[in-house]
C-alpha cells in the first residue's frame, strides 16, 4: 500500500481502492477520496506549480475547485 503526500506534507492520504478497476483498466488514473483529502472540515488547498487552488465540499455533497 503506497502513501501519497498531500499539500501539507503529510503522507497519510492514500488513493481509494481501485483494485477491481485497475485489473480492467491498467492505465486508469489514481482515485482519491475527497473527504480524506479535506479531513475534518469542508475545505482543502491544492497546489499546482506556483498556483494554490481551494477544494470545497458543499452542503449538498458536491465539489467545487476554485483558484
Amino acid at each position: 500500500m503506497t502513501a501519497y503526500s498531500n499539500i501539507s506534507g503529510r503522507s497519510d492520504v492514500e488513493p481509494a481502492d481501485t483494485s477491481a478497476a485497475s485489473s480492467m483498466e491498467p492505465s486508469a488514473p489514481p482515485a482519491y477520496d475527497a473527504r480524506a483529502l479535506i479531513r475534518h472540515g469542508s475545505v482543502a488547498h491544492i497546489r499546482l506549480d506556483d498556483r494554490l487552488y481551494t477544494l470545497r465540499i458543499t452542503r449538498q455533497g458536491k465539489l467545487i475547485l476554485t483558484r
